[in-house]
């Protein structure tokens, strides 16, 4: 029965986890499997690889083969290396110390290779944080100088329209103060033109009543006048008559001398 060592999807969608399992070749990929190895969770930097080395040495010495990934995972974690250094042993090229020491020295110089990895990952995110902080400041202080800016600008605005609103106060009351004499003069005279015609009329019957008593009296002079000549002309006729009358008077006996 071939067995291959492959990787076994799990996770979940846009985060996938594997399992690293010795399984028959002929069964499906995520199917049963004959033994489960280790794990690799790709999501980390680096990424995360737990993987049991003397199992999956055993199953390359039972002649199981690694799929291309699995291949690539095992030799970064030394089984591939491992399994080399047991076939020297079973040629009789090493002993099982000398290969051992080999082993622990690859691996050592891998975890200290690993570790100067993680530590140029930690530099870089510290350095990352340290610019993104350093961004957020300068952002802060812009946002800042340009809400102060503004501030100052809206005061500058206020201070602007107070003297403008103050400017044309003035103005205002200049020409006010200026117009004041024009519009008296012209209201007098409105008032003075509004009147004159009252005025008048009082200062014609103020005459015409102080006229009329002297024109009563022209008139009554006058009817005196026309009215003399006729006087003197009717004054003779009336002294004729009356004398007419005495010689009448005279000339008639009374009663007396008629009975004498």
């Amino acid at each position: 029965m071939p067995v291959r060592i492959r990787l076994q999807r799990h996770g979940k969608k846009g985060k996938p986890f594997y399992w690293i399992v010795a399984a028959d070749a002929r069964s499906k990929r995520d199917g049963k499997y004959l033994e489960k190895l280790g794990s690799y969770n790709p999501n980390t930097n680096p990424a995360t690889i737990d993987l049991n080395i003397e199992n999956s040495v055993q199953w390359l010495v039972n002649g199981a083969q690694p799929s291309d990934t699995a291949r690539r995972i095992l030799s970064y974690k030394g089984v591939l290396y491992k399994h080399h250094l047991l076939g020297g042993v079973r040629k009789g090229a090493l002993t099982e110390e000398q290969a051992e020491a080999k082993f622990n020295a690859w691996v050592e110089e891998k975890e200290n290779t690993i570790a100067k990895k993680e530590a140029g990952l930690d530099k870089a995110k510290a350095d990352a944080k340290a610019k993104a902080l350093e961004a957020e400041k300068e952002v802060s202080e812009k946002r800042a100088l340009a809400a102060t800016e503004a501030l100052s600008e809206e005061a500058e605005a206020e201070i602007t329209e107070e003297e403008i609103i103050v400017t044309e106060e003035a103005e205002a009351t200049a020409v006010a103060e200026e117009a004041a004499p024009v519009a008296e003069e012209a209201v007098t005279e409105e008032k003075v033109e509004e009147a004159t015609p009252v005025a008048e009329e009082a200062v014609t019957e103020e005459k015409v009543e102080e006229a009329t008593p002297v024109a009563e009296e022209a008139v009554a002079e006058e009817k005196a006048e026309e009215a003399a000549p006729a006087v003197e002309e009717a004054a003779p006729a009336k002294a004729e008559d009356t004398a007419k009358e005495e010689a009448d008077t005279e000339e008639k006996p009374t009663a007396s001398e008629k009975k004498e």
